[in-house]
């Protein structure tokens, strides 16, 4: 027999001997980008379709069992037929806050886990902060991972609110976080930051994959069998996505999207997913050196005050969730220096500005292949409305012609590729928020005058079916 499988065998025999070693741990393959788990190495995933997300974890064996247990006691499920099971008036949660609450749906539900993102320096922790220390009525455990409790402290005295009862801890052991919540009872708990967090059931660096999926998952579990609502703060990706395995996003019960441009003063609380209530309304906060606050009227805000009229510029009635509001829409167009044109567009879909310009060309006789075109919503909001295609294409005509448009006016429609100028939903809203804010005339697609139900309108409605009509209106 060679001496060298003798050798490799009482190597083997010797590791046997020592322990169970051998099968303590594992590796696995799980993709970055929707958390599928492979038992080998993969190019692409084929859950998602990605290339390249393939990363390798080690995962520690419990005996084939997960131990997925968070120390609080809770029942035993037993399956009950829907009609047997009592119907309870949903309870929410007043957070004090306007904006947040409409967002959530109108409060936060008892035993719902929530996911707020953004990017960094944002403003997620200040305005998790703030809701913390100003609720009154309710105990709230704070636990960062990510700052101390005196940095903390010098956030709170800047942000200064009314005071309520807030319990600030600095810890990123889950099981020990539990403890906390034990000893405290608190109502609500904020966590920040999720990829801080790490659980000692999981044998893998905080803010790997492996960490992030079954902190979560421990989380969840608290918040139903306690019926404490939990927040998370999650951060995002280059891609503007939440860092993290997808199932992340699965997981939890709500996902608020935190966005706005730090050269602005204005940031937009957006619900990209909710159990418990809609997912197109969003809260609007202006960041102060005291924290954020809320806008109540964002038109007034969004609208330059300067009654100076200047070409490129025009006023469009836009509706986010079920909040109507007034933006300013501001173009700039000139000759290509270098014989290809440039085109760029801030808070407003490019592709979409691509199709408008092609319109404008092909149906209304207008040359803009040979022009630079720069679009800009004010106020560094994105709007994702397609009611605002309208005054879009005759912000840019404006500028082309460079002949203003009267600031007296407002518009509102939807543009179609053949050049005609769609309905659009709750008209009725878009024309009294214009009214409201003193606007003389306004713009609106010829389908929605028909069913139009507004009783002695103080503004004069006008309505166009075509682009070409519109245009003839604006520039007459």
């Amino acid at each position: 027999m060679p001496q060298a499988f003798l050798w490799r065998m009482l190597i083997c025999i010797r590791r046997l001997g020592e322990g169970s070693s051998l099968v303590k741990s594992k590796v696995a393959y799980i993709c970055s980008n929707c958390g599928a788990e492979q038992p080998k190495w993969f190019g692409r995933c084929s859950v998602c379709g990605e290339w390249n997300t393939c990363k390798e974890i080690s995962v520690a064996s419990s005996g084939g069992k997960a131990a997925r247990e968070t120390g609080f006691a809770t029942e035993k499920s037993r399956p009950v037929l829907v009609r047997d099971i009592e119907a309870h008036a949903e309870e929410r949660i007043d957070m004090g806050v306007g904006e947040l609450n409409r967002v959530l749906g109108g409060g936060l539900v008892k035993g719902s886990l929530v996911l707020i993102g953004g990017e960094p320096g944002i403003g997620k922790s200040t305005l998790m902060l703030q809701t913390a220390l100003s609720l009154k009525g309710k105990k709230v455990l704070y636990v960062s991972g990510e700052e101390s409790a005196s940095q903390l402290k010098m956030r709170a005295d800047r942000i200064n609110p009314s005071s309520g009862e807030c319990y600030i801890v600095s810890e990123t052991n889950l099981e020990t976080i539990f403890s906390h919540i034990k000893d405290i009872a608190p109502d609500i708990v904020v966590i920040d930051s999720i990829q801080t967090i790490s659980t000692e059931t999981t044998d893998s660096i905080p803010g790997s994959l492996t960490q992030v999926r079954e902190c979560s998952a421990l989380l969840l579990k608290f918040a139903k069998e306690t019926n404490i609502p939990v927040f998370i703060v999650g951060h995002i990706t280059k891609d503007g996505t939440i860092a993290g395995p997808k199932t992340l996003e699965h997981i939890v019960d709500t996902v608020l999207q935190f966005e706005g441009d730090q050269h602005y003063l204005y940031r937009i609380l957006r619900s990209v997913k909710n159990r418990f209530g809609s997912t197109s309304e969003l809260g609007i906060f202006e960041m102060r050196q005291d924290g954020l606050r809320e806008v109540m009227n964002p038109s007034e805000l969004l609208i330059s005050t300067e009654q100076t009229d200047m070409s490129g510029v025009a006023i469009a009635s836009a509706i986010e969730g079920i909040r109507p509001f007034l933006i300013e829409v501001q173009a700039l167009t000139g000759t290509a220096a270098y014989g290809t044109p440039q085109r760029s567009a801030t808070g407003f879909d490019l592709r979409r500005m691509n199709m408008l310009l092609a319109v404008l060309e092909k149906r209304a006789g207008f040359k803009v292949d040979k022009k630079d075109v720069f679009l800009n919503i004010a106020g560094g909001i994105k709007v994702n409305d397609p009611a605002i295609d309208l005054a879009v294409i005759s912000s840019i005509l404006s500028s082309s012609l460079d002949i203003s448009i009267s600031r007296d006016i407002c518009l509102t429609g939807e543009v179609g590729l053949s050049g005609e100028i769609r309905p659009v939903n709750r008209i009725s809203s878009r024309i009294s928020e214009a009214q409201k804010l003193g606007f003389k005339k306004i713009i609106i697609p010829e389908a929605n005058f028909k069913g139009l139900e507004l009783k002695k309108p103080e503004i004069e409605i006008l309505t166009a079916s075509k682009v070409e009509t519109a245009f003839r209106t604006l520039f007459a």
